[in-house]
């Protein structure tokens, strides 16, 4: 009977590097993060080190001697693996590698990892080829490290391995134009189907906010979407949009976006522009945050930096704190006295969905505008109880006095058919 070796099927382990200038935070705290990055990437966390003093240097991105501590201790913890919580240069990628003869990746490797085993639609498995080609492409060099050093002839002649490098940097360099010109023609087909949701007059809103704070759960629980949901980073990298009626008869498309996740490499916000613009041309964006996890405000500082990034800070917005059902009275009241203008909600149990449902009613409508509309658009008066919130009608010689709330395509329609100068209140 052959027997099976256990050691071939196990996971890779992962000794974690994480940095900080906090000499007061826990070094489990410093690196949670990178943590869930590698479990979720199919890694064993075997170990971590945290670096306390950061004293730059070309070689390692430190001394020698505290990268001979690292090594160590990676081997005393029988990892496979380094990974750091910070960007490591292509040559110090292949210095370390060198002196711990083991692989070496950084924080935004990882990140591309796992966006390549979750992308499924032909959008994402672009938008995730892109990234990982840029990322590899100037990384190339350490792949051909030993023919490198296969030198021969004249003075001045190249290694014997640069051919071969060439011909790759060139297929690479090709296939990244291509990707680009194929997500060009993704995000105009993209653009068309927007141009089609315009012309029905339906308000957007997009649902954004750091990775695993329950997007996909809540968009779930408000619509029956059936998106996949799981308690890992990343769950979702495709956007989903839903129909969802409000409690007035309004009907909203809810789109459920990619999360955001602190130090996001630049290559993947590039990458992402298609899936992330979602929250740009939205009508309005609701940001969800995590009750229970220790870093909610450094959480909603960095979605609201990425947002800035994709030019959505001036969407009107509604800040929630999701998964309720998680915290105790003392936490909810002191997000209470912190946040007086955040809802609580939980997605699990349906908390505060009709306070969730009210306020994005509320932040739909708009502001309070006056209109005069002509006697015989007694539709487009319709299409204001619909879609926006009337507050007064009045009947008149010159026409239909309107007062409502009112934002977006909305707005837009009435003052395009006023018969005359109106005031915004």
């Amino acid at each position: 009977m052959i027997e099976l070796d256990v050691e071939y099927d196990r996971p890779q382990r992962a000794f974690l590097v994480g940095r900080t200038e906090d000499r007061s935070a826990e070094d489990r705290t410093v690196v949670s993060e990178l943590a869930s990055l590698a479990k979720t990437a199919g890694y064993l966390v075997s170990g971590s080190l945290v670096l306390r003093r950061y004293e730059p240097a070309p070689r390692y991105g430190m001394g020698s001697g505290k990268a001979s501590e690292i090594v160590e201790a990676a081997r005393a913890c029988e990892a496979d693996e380094i990974l750091f919580d910070f960007e490591i240069s292509p040559t110090q990628q292949r210095n370390w590698e060198t002196l711990s003869e083991m692989t070496c990746r950084d924080r935004q490797e990882v990140i591309i990892q796992i966006f390549a085993a979750r992308a499924m639609t032909r959008e994402a498995v672009l938008q995730v080829e892109l990234a990982r080609l840029e990322y590899a492409l100037p990384r190339l060099a350490h792949t051909y490290t030993a023919l490198s050093r296969q030198r021969g002839g004249r003075y001045g002649t190249k290694g014997a391995g640069e051919t071969q490098l060439e011909l790759d940097r060139r297929a690479i360099s090709a296939r990244i134009a291509q990707i680009k010109h194929e997500l060009s023609q993704v995000r105009k087909e993209r653009a068309t189907q927007r141009k089609r949701r315009e012309k029905v007059p339906v308000p957007t809103c997009a649902i954004v906010g750091y990775t695993n704070v329950g997007k996909s759960s809540l968009l779930n629980a408000l619509t029956g979407a059936g998106v996949l949901s799981e308690d890992k980073l990343f769950a979702t990298l495709d956007p989903t949009t839903r129909r969802f009626t409000l409690p007035t008869g309004r009907t909203i498309l809810m789109t459920d976006t990619v999360g955001f996740i602190r130090n996001l490499p630049h290559s993947l916000v590039d990458a992402f522009h298609a899936t992330l613009e979602e929250a740009a041309f939205a009508d309005s964006v609701l940001i969800l945050v995590d009750a229970c996890d220790p870093f909610m405000e450094v959480q909603l500082k960095t979605t609201l930096d990425v947002l800035r990034e994709v030019g959505a800070e001036s969407r009107p917005s509604l800040i929630v704190i999701n998964k309720a059902d998680k915290i105790d009275e003392f936490t909810r009241a002191r997000f209470r006295s912190d946040y007086p203008d955040m809802l609580m909600i939980s997605a699990k149990t349906g908390e505060g969905f009709d306070v969730l449902a009210h306020r994005l009613d509320i932040l739909l409508a708009g502001d309070i505008h006056s209109y005069l509309l002509p006697h015989q658009r007694t539709d487009l008066l319709a299409f204001a109880h619909r879609e926006g919130s009337v507050i007064v009608t009045r009947y008149t010689e010159e026409g239909i006095e309107l007062t409502a709330r009112t934002s977006g395509r909305l707005e837009s329609v009435l003052r395009e058919f006023e018969t005359d100068a109106t005031h915004t209140d």
